[in-house]
């Protein structure tokens, strides 16, 4: 008898310690110091990828790397619009709660207040290398460019290239048109110019180009913890494709863009796996905003969501999301559930051992989803926001409930272009109106009279939002809100 409780005891102490063990990880990713890798496209619609259903070129490295990882039905940016969206992706706030909005210009007298704790700035802190190459779009002249923000090197455009003295066809603009006002755009190396983009073939080199800084950055810091964010400019008009894609997809110029853009991607993952680095590295896929329909055959795809890019309505704000991780998330699942481009932040601040910012943000941890965790539900609303402060919208689970407003639309024929050159804007005004995203998810069918119990409930979320970050459309301003920086333009 006492032999036996000689081996029982320790025995018990081993099952325990095994349980413990498995619980733990359970919770936590097994290395606290995993390489993130954030590509961030621009433009790119729900519909564009082929394991998203688009079509007819191809997209087989994203569909490699949706295989291997998660792919996200429900994912959404904080406003259809270049720097209010990307402002989110990097502090984890709504953008109106810290003073931005719209797509800042070469003239905007307003920047991310470099108060603010960005991805960057909380994972060096942490130990990590930290680079940018791609569209920045957060404030076009220093101290407003990315190393201050965190990033260690950064060399990309300070904001759109649609920001340049040069028509839709690709030929130059004097100063006697509104276009033509736009200073030369520059290529920036950290707050220095390097290079003038001036032409469309320059343009074209752009995804190449930014390709290989990603490549070179990751063989560099192969010893070290990394972030690198690539944030590419296309499929954001004026499109441009290098040679050796140019006309390749049989697809036209989006088409060749797209596998040029799939291209990029598969060079990240083959310098990954040839240093060894694929097992400890999450790459995220994703993109700012919903397509700008107004460009016709020169734009994206939303899926079947109604309107796009400059909009409220699913088509602006509802977009591709591809997570990768091998032994940490499940290869080829989905996840449902709703998740946004603030909860990038919290979620990687847990999973690399990271502090949060001090200040208050509207991200939540979705590393649970990530994980498939049984009733993990870390979002189950959001608020749609749009032109500088205007709530156009809540959404509850499958219940979005919009406001009444004036939104832009692309219904109109008149509203979209061609071959590169835009249609002419359009506007449609929105009534209160309840839609069930389950059944309805192009929102054609109001239900507001058949459920009173959802208007009220999503009403009085919508008054939360109000009071806290504000609502120019009831005139209220935000309690919790925080100041953008004012940019001196004659300095």
């Amino acid at each position: 008898m006492k032999k036996i409780i000689k081996w029982v005891g320790p025995l018990f102490t081993i099952l325990g310690v095994i349980f413990l063990t498995s619980f733990t990880n359970l919770r936590k990713p097994k290395s606290e110091t995993p390489n993130v890798i954030l590509i961030l496209m621009d433009d790119l619609g729900y519909g564009d990828l082929e394991c998203y259903g688009g079509f007819p070129y191809h997209t087989p490295n994203l569909n490699k790397l949706a295989a291997g990882g998660m792919r996200f039905t429900n994912f959404y940016v904080a406003q259809a619009t270049c720097s209010a969206s990307r402002s989110a992706f990097l502090t984890g706030c709504y953008p109106n709660r810290i003073g931005i909005s719209g797509a800042l210009s070469p003239n905007s007298e307003t920047a991310l207040n470099p108060e603010e704790e960005t991805i960057a700035k909380l994972l060096r802190d942490k130990g990590y290398k930290t680079g940018m190459f791609g569209k920045w779009h957060l404030g076009q002249k220093a101290p407003y460019l990315p190393v201050h923000y965190g990033f260690d090197e950064f060399t990309g455009l300070p904001y759109s290239h649609d920001y340049w003295p040069v028509n839709y066809d690709g030929k130059p603009l004097d100063a006697s048109t509104d276009r033509g006002k736009w200073p030369v755009l520059r290529l920036l190396e950290g707050d220095n110019p390097v290079k003038e983009i001036r032409t469309l073939d320059d343009a074209a080199e752009l995804t190449t180009f930014y390709t290989n800084k990603a490549v070179d950055f990751i063989k560099r810091n192969k010893k070290n913890p990394f972030f690198l964010y690539l944030a590419h400019p296309m499929p954001h008009v004026p499109l441009a494709v290098s040679v050796k894609f140019k006309g390749k997809s049989n697809a036209g110029l989006f088409g060749d863009v797209m596998e040029e853009i799939d291209w990029s991607v598969g060079e990240i993952m083959k310098t990954l796996e040839a240093n060894g680095l694929t097992k400890n590295t999450m790459v995220i896929f994703t993109s700012d905003n919903g397509p700008w329909l107004t460009y016709g055959n020169h734009a994206g795809n939303t899926g079947g969501f109604r309107e796009g890019k400059g909009t409220a309505w699913e088509g602006g704000v509802r977009v591709p999301f591809i997570v990768h991780w091998p032994n940490q998330i499940a290869s080829g699942t989905i996840c449902n559930n709703m998740a946004a481009s603030m909860d990038i932040l919290p979620t990687l601040m847990r999973v690399c051992g990271a502090t949060l910012p001090r200040k208050k943000i509207d991200g939540v941890d979705v590393f649970s989803l990530f994980k498939q965790v049984s009733n993990a539900n870390p979002r189950d609303e959001f608020a749609y926001y749009y032109d500088r402060c205007s709530l156009k919208g809540i959404r509850k689970g499958q219940w979005v409930l919009t406001f009444p407003c004036v939104s832009q639309t692309y219904k109109k024929a008149t509203a979209i272009g061609n071959d590169g050159w835009p249609g002419k804007y359009a506007s449609d005004s929105v009534k209160l109106a309840l839609y069930d995203l389950r059944t309805d998810p192009g929102e054609t069918m109001d239900v507001k009279e058949k459920y009173p119990e959802i208007v009220k409930q999503l009403s009085e979320i919508a008054e939360k939002y109000r009071k806290e970050i504000g609502d120019d459309l009831t005139k209220q301003k935000g309690l919790e809100v925080r100041p953008a920086a004012k940019v001196n333009l004659n300095r």
